[in-house]
């Protein structure tokens, strides 16, 4: 079961990161430089970018991977939000994950950090209002859940919440943006 941690900092766990390879390594570079530029990277008052957390939650035996269907992508995707000031960016992941999904029973696979993405957002209405394109600075955990907890809709951001095959991820998104992150993912997570 995961316990929050209190005085997360978390510049300083981004800083201590290692990155798996290059396409990280540059963004973890370009993210320091939005903190050291930004003071309001932790909220979407920052137009340009923001923080966001997401959990990529793998069943037990890490052939599963628990997706939604997000309304706004129209695509099955991992889960996660935005930081909107809060610094400790696993509770963020976790609440997220719990929130989209359902499950409760939920631990971190790996201590700290997953990965670090700079993702881009297009243009999009939500809520019935226009949302500019901007940057998502990702940090994701990997998290286990368990399969056998019951899942929900969170209707007022997904269609779907289901297991499936990790092999089979790609099929499932129509945002070619992501097959990258995804299959960098799925590669990281045979290595564990």
């Amino acid at each position: 079961m995961y316990e929050k941690r209190e005085n997360m900092d978390f510049v300083e766990s981004i800083k201590r990161y290692i990155p798996y390879n290059e396409q990280e390594e540059k963004d973890k570079e370009v993210i320091l430089n939005c903190l050291g530029v930004f003071e309001d990277v932790l909220t979407r008052n920052n137009k340009i970018a923001h923080f966001t957390s997401s959990a990529f939650a793998v069943n037990n035996s890490r052939d599963k991977v628990l997706v939604i269907h997000h309304n706004i992508y129209d695509s099955w995707s991992w889960t996660g939000g935005h930081a909107d000031g809060e610094k400790d960016l696993l509770t963020v992941a976790v609440k997220e994950l719990k929130e989209e999904t359902g499950v409760n029973n939920v631990h971190l696979v790996i201590p700290g950090i997953f990965s670090l993405d700079i993702l881009p957002v297009l243009g999009h209405m939500k809520r019935g209002e226009y949302v500019s394109p901007h940057l998502h600075l990702s940090v994701a955990f990997l998290m286990e859940a368990d399969e056998n907890d019951a899942l929900i809709v969170k209707e007022d951001e997904n269609s779907g919440v289901r297991w499936i095959p990790l092999e089979k991820l790609i099929e499932y998104s129509n945002e070619p943006h992501m097959h990258k992150v995804y299959t960098k993912f799925i590669s990281k997570i045979k290595k564990l």
